[in-house]
């Protein structure tokens, strides 16, 4: 049941509808993922790291929260729930390690996990060009502050 009438013909909406979703799904797991993270990691370098793992987990809420408007206003209901982010298709992010995190490893966990969310983003930009500028505009500036906190976390390692 669609609410809210979408601008949109019925296949870009499938095609924006799934882009944005499965943002949703990548920034509701990074936040987690980072959240997790920062609440475990120990070593030297804690603290630089426990706040920067807090700055990702800032803007992948922001980021979400605008996905999921995005959805809203195109007439699709977002989905953010823990249960379909877990049963979903991943973020590609993959497990994180439980209990104590050395910051090394803690920096190492998030360059790979932004990076997998960021592959992804870069694809929603692509497929989203044609069928909707305004979300992929989105896309692009989600890409962009998530690669700046990628190369931050890979310059923590250098």
């Amino acid at each position: 049941m669609y609410v809210v009438k979408s601008p949109l013909s019925d296949a870009d909406l499938k095609t924006v509808a799934e882009a944005l979703q499965g943002a949703l799904v990548d920034l509701v797991d990074l936040a987690l993922a980072a959240k997790q993270i920062h609440w475990n990691v120990v070593g030297p370098r804690f603290r630089t790291v426990h706040l920067q793992l807090d700055e990702v987990v800032d803007t992948a809420r922001v980021h979400s929260d605008t996905v999921a408007e995005r959805a809203s206003a195109l007439g699709v209901s977002p989905d953010g729930r823990a249960a379909t982010v877990a049963a979903g298709s991943g973020s590609g992010i993959g497990s994180v390690p439980g209990g104590w995190v050395k910051d090394s490893d803690a920096v190492a966990a998030l360059v790979d996990g932004l990076g997998a969310v960021i592959t992804r983003m870069r694809e929603r930009v692509t497929e989203t060009a044609e069928a909707d500028p305004v979300s992929q505009d989105i896309f692009i500036g989600i890409t962009a502050d998530l690669e700046k906190h990628h190369w931050m976390f890979q310059a923590e390692n250098a």
